[in-house]
């Protein structure tokens, strides 16, 4: 994750707001090499590069987002209060309700909230860890969030929250609203999107959340917050504050690779264990699954929360497959202005921007198209490409595991272009 940019659940005895502003978070400066008369010091910078890089290469891909919600709920159903909702199989798949975002509502705020509450859980990350002394293998806490029961469906009730509040857990544990305490299954998770699913025993569900239409939100909306900071003991913490804007780009930083995530930006306070609660409008709709937070001394409310229009598609399909299908490039990347300018000679001086290839899996698509370590991506299907965040945008919105794709690169110093059948990662070789 970006140093600018925090999930809420970091480490309550860490102290981000002692941490200097730094001038350009988002830089990423490259210690100068000493020239090599030999070849192999260009092998061993860009294995430097691949292990960097490893992971977020490998999952580059597309996440199809569908713009079609069930919109057939009528307007009594929409200003009920939330309750648990028994859904057929055709309707596991959660829509999006149409709502007001503006506070004309019969109910009092205080009534929503006590409401909305109920469908707020705690979520407790285990890990192993082994003793230093002893040897022996022992689970610890190694964090905590917050999560939003929205769905029931069956003997299940499903959760959605952050990936990275349950990232590497080897338990999962929920704290209901009632002070019961619930293992759960992750049923899928997504590290780009930061968004996961889990699954627990309907018959700790008493309540779910419906998601609003974040379509329509505008900055001075009223919304409120609700979640856990610092913790279980402040758990279902309320704060209020309004909309600050919308449609924010920010990168972040992932196990599966840089990205950048659009959000709402809020004033409502967040804090340490917010993260995968809801941001909830005055109807108790959840608009927003809380995420990011800026970190830095002397910041005060902003906070960023996932729009519920780009969560409900993704969980879906998280439901649906346990995962986020996308196409298979199979090659790891680094950007032009994190490569020492000597590396990058042979690039004539009219390429000013580009994503070089300095690992390629075997059998990969990558491999099969016949790309090669060193290649310089400037292109794909005539979109330019300045970076790798360019590269996955554009696969990520356009483009699907069984398409073919072409892409323009540098090979020393000559224009080419390779074309690649994209595969699915489940199976690189097809």
């Amino acid at each position: 994750m970006s140093d600018l940019y925090k999930p809420f659940d970091e480490q309550i005895n860490s102290t981000p707001n002692e941490e200097p502003i730094k001038p350009n978070p988002y830089e990423k400066p490259v210690e100068p090499l000493r020239k090599q008369k030999k070849t192999g010091g260009v092998k061993s910078f860009l294995s430097m590069l691949t292990a960097g890089v490893m992971g977020s290469a490998l999952t580059l891909g597309a996440v199809t987002y569908t713009d079609v919600f069930d919109f057939l709920k009528t307007e009594a159903q929409q200003n009920a209060a939330p309750s648990t909702e028994q859904l057929s199989e055709s309707e596991l798949a959660t829509s999006v309700v149409p709502t007001s975002n503006s506070n004309n509502t019969t109910a009092s705020l205080a009534d929503v909230v006590e409401s909305a509450s109920k469908a707020i859980v705690g979520i407790i990350n285990y890990q192993n860890q082994s003793n230093p002394f002893s040897g022996a293998q022992g689970t610890i806490q190694s964090g905590s969030g917050s999560g939003v029961i929205f769905n029931v469906q069956g003997d299940s009730a499903y959760i959605v929250t952050n990936n990275h509040v349950i990232e590497g857990a080897s338990e999962v544990e929920v704290s209901l609203y009632d002070g019961e305490k619930a293992t759960a299954e992750v049923v899928g998770a997504d590290a780009l999107t930061d968004l996961a699913v889990l699954k627990i025993d309907e018959k700790y569900a008493t309540h779910t959340l419906k998601f609003g239409d974040s379509s329509g939100l505008r900055p001075g909306d009223q919304v409120m917050a609700i979640g856990n900071p610092l913790g279980l003991d402040l758990s279902r913490t309320v704060t209020q504050g309004i909309v600050s804007a919308i449609d924010r780009d920010i990168p972040v930083e992932t196990s599966a690779g840089e990205w950048e995530l659009s959000v709402i930006q809020t004033d409502a306070a967040i804090n340490p264990g917010n993260s995968g609660g809801a941001l909830i409008n005055t109807n108790g709709h959840v608009i927003g699954i809380n995420s990011l937070k800026i970190s830095n001394s002397g910041v005060e409310g902003l906070g960023f929360a996932i729009p519920s229009n780009d969560v409900v598609p993704i969980i879906n399909e998280l439901i649906e497959n346990g995962k986020i299908e996308r196409p298979y490039l199979g090659v790891s990347l680094a950007d032009l202005q994190e490569i020492p300018s000597m590396y990058l000679q042979s690039l004539p001086e009219s390429v000013k921007g580009g994503t070089m290839v300095t690992y390629i899996e075997p059998n990969s698509a990558a491999a099969n198209a016949g790309l090669k370590q060193m290649d310089v991506i400037v292109s794909i299907d005539n979109e330019e490409v300045q970076n790798s965040s360019d590269l996955r945008k554009y696969m990520y919105g356009n483009l699907t595991t069984s398409d073919k794709t072409t892409l323009k690169v540098y090979r020393e110093g000559k224009e080419i272009d390779v074309e690649v059948n994209l595969s699915n990662s489940k199976s690189p070789t097809n």
